[in-house]
């Protein structure tokens, strides 16, 4: 469909390409076969520490729902963004659809947002269960997991949903190559013959509102949690404490620097090779999904107990 304006003519696309490191073709080749191999891990952590949790009764607990949840949205994330990029690696399938695409941005978006909320009330969680003990069972109940996904899913759809209208809305012409490996807003938004301003700004406010104070209500509770621990006197207590709380801390620690890394980069884009935001994002959406089992779920005695159990019974 072609349309006139002033007297020049645009083509009016139907569906975009993505360039996924054309500047640099032989990325593809190193980068196809980790990037399969962190999916499968992904995949099959967060499907096994799933069924554990489904099928152990020891393990129908607020805490391990809530890991639950974090699995079901790894899942997803990886689902929505690897296999297009492995097919765009292997095979050259950069074609997606005006839809498939901005499903595919509203998924990125809301799902790493709602992550992003689920470690914050994780961190709550680990708070209430160190500094409060003795009100633990009454304030992390079965209830209050209910309240707080009903919270998570309200929040993040919501906020988010405004991103891909947004684009949506927008008129795009002539140009349909997407500079990167996925259906980013600003990537997409780009490629608009209208004015984008609003997009940039809502990304902006969206973006730093929705992570910016999980980020800060997650480094608060860990600040009481560490002033609490240097004050427990019971012999091993700091060690035990220390110990649950390091690696979870230390995760999300790497979600946010990456996050944030590539924010900076991309903010410094014509100081950098434009390649290295468009790696970040991509791990972005795989590492965290491939660490987040292995860390919260392996090295939880409870849940390697019944991986154990589980195992025993297959065989």
């Amino acid at each position: 469909m072609t349309t006139q304006q002033n007297g020049t003519v645009f083509v009016e696309i139907s569906d975009f390409l993505l360039n996924c490191f054309v500047r640099s073709p032989s990325w593809q080749i190193w980068l196809s076969l980790p990037l399969s191999l962190l999916f499968l891990l992904a995949m099959g952590a967060n499907a096994i520490l799933l069924i554990t949790i489904r099928l152990e009764a020891s393990l129908h607990e607020p805490m391990y729902y809530l890991l639950s949840f974090l699995s079901m949205l790894d899942i997803v994330l990886c689902l929505t963004v690897i296999p297009k990029v492995l097919a765009i690696f292997w095979f050259d399938l950069r074609s997606i659809s005006f839809s498939a695409c901005f499903l595919q941005m509203y998924i990125m978006n809301c799902f790493l947002a709602m992550e992003s909320c689920i470690f914050m009330i994780m961190a709550y969680d680990r708070y209430v269960a160190i500094c409060q003990p003795l009100r633990y069972p009454s304030i992390i109940t079965d209830r209050f997991v209910i309240k707080a996904a009903m919270f998570v899913l309200a929040r993040n759809v919501l906020i988010t949903l405004p991103i891909p209208i947004l684009s949506g809305r927008l008129y795009y012409c002539g140009e349909n190559i997407i500079e990167n490996c996925i259906c980013a807003n600003m990537s997409v938004s780009r490629l608009s013959c209208d004015d984008v301003t609003i997009n940039r700004i809502y990304q902006f406010v969206a973006g730093w509102t929705l992570l910016g104070s999980d980020l800060i209500l997650i480094f608060l509770s860990y600040t009481l949690i560490l002033r609490a621990v240097l004050r427990l006197k019971a012999e091993g207590a700091m060690t035990k404490a220390l110990s649950t709380c390091g690696s979870h801390f230390i995760l999300i620690l790497f979600f946010s620097t990456i996050l944030l890394v590539f924010i900076l980069t991309h903010v410094a884009k014509k100081k950098v090779s434009p390649e290295i935001p468009i790696l970040l994002n991509l791990l972005h959406h795989v590492i965290p999904a491939a660490l987040n089992p292995i860390v919260y779920g392996v090295r939880t005695q409870e849940i390697k107990q019944g991986i154990q159990r589980l195992l025993n019974k297959g065989w």
